[in-house]
């Protein structure tokens, strides 16, 4: 009966979280003028207030932000934490969106992360490590080095610190390419590769699923919107369906 409760929480994404609170400040964030129009435009489909109160995300957090580069997250997280936590972005960050507002943006700490050099955090340091859209860009480097990525992550949480994923999904019937050079992913296969260095799967949540999304287009998953890779071919098929669908996973260390 315990576990069948618990693949039904899972299912539902509830595991691991309580019904959460109102957060006004996060919501804030989100509404804040500073955010690019053209970002705000994806709330719709990439459901930020949703995906980190799932995560279970807090102010007074340290919080890392795995390869942030154009900074979609990083215009919400970074005035969110600024006052009362803190925001690692780990790898590469625009150094544009850094200098363009120094009000919202002057705590934003810049820290290496690639598969020579994940010193982004000292060991036991970070309450939560959020990473959106990038696992699949390891892949193609075998799964040795998932394995120390997801492993590095881990290292650098607190007990009880919590790592947020979200990636393009790939159905399970379909074959993984070893190079996941479509862009998506097994769900199975990420959470196999988190709970190898240690972390426990606790909730899935199906805010950002899409399933209009097949995972089989001409140039992957940026045949879809925004990217939009192959023009005016396919254009108003790849535009109904819309971005693509994403699990949505959140690991805890023991």
């Amino acid at each position: 009966m315990k576990r069948f409760i618990l693949a039904a929480l899972l299912a539902s994404g509830l595991a691991g979280t309580a019904q959460a609170a109102d957060d006004a400040q996060l919501r804030a964030a989100i509404a804040s003028s500073h955010r690019s129009p053209a970002n705000v435009a994806r709330d719709t489909w990439r459901h930020p207030y949703e995906t980190l109160t799932f995560f279970g995300i807090k102010p007074n957090m340290t919080v890392v932000e795995v390869l942030p580069e154009g900074g979609w997250y990083t215009e919400i997280l970074a005035p969110y934490l600024r006052q009362d936590g803190k925001l690692i972005g780990a790898g590469a960050i625009s150094k544009t969106l850094l200098e363009s507002n120094p009000a919202v943006y002057d705590k934003v700490v810049r820290a290496p992360f690639n598969a020579k050099n994940y010193n982004f955090a000292p060991p036991g340091s970070v309450d939560m490590v959020l990473t959106f859209r990038n696992v699949h860009n390891f892949v193609e480097l075998g799964d040795d080095n998932v394995k120390n990525m997801f492993k590095a992550l881990y290292t650098s949480l607190k007990p009880g610190g919590v790592l947020g994923v979200t990636d393009h999904r790939l159905p399970e019937s379909m074959p993984q390419d070893a190079s996941a050079k479509s862009g998506y992913v097994h769900e199975s296969y990420v959470i196999r590769m988190a709970e190898s260095a240690g972390f426990k799967l606790v909730g899935k949540s199906e805010i950002n699923a899409n399933p209009k999304d097949k995972a089989d287009h001409k140039g992957g998953v940026w045949a879809l919107p925004p990217t939009l890779t192959n023009k005016d071919e396919d254009r108003a098929k790849y535009q109904a369906i819309g971005e693509s669908d994403r699990m949505t996973l959140k690991f805890v260390k023991p």
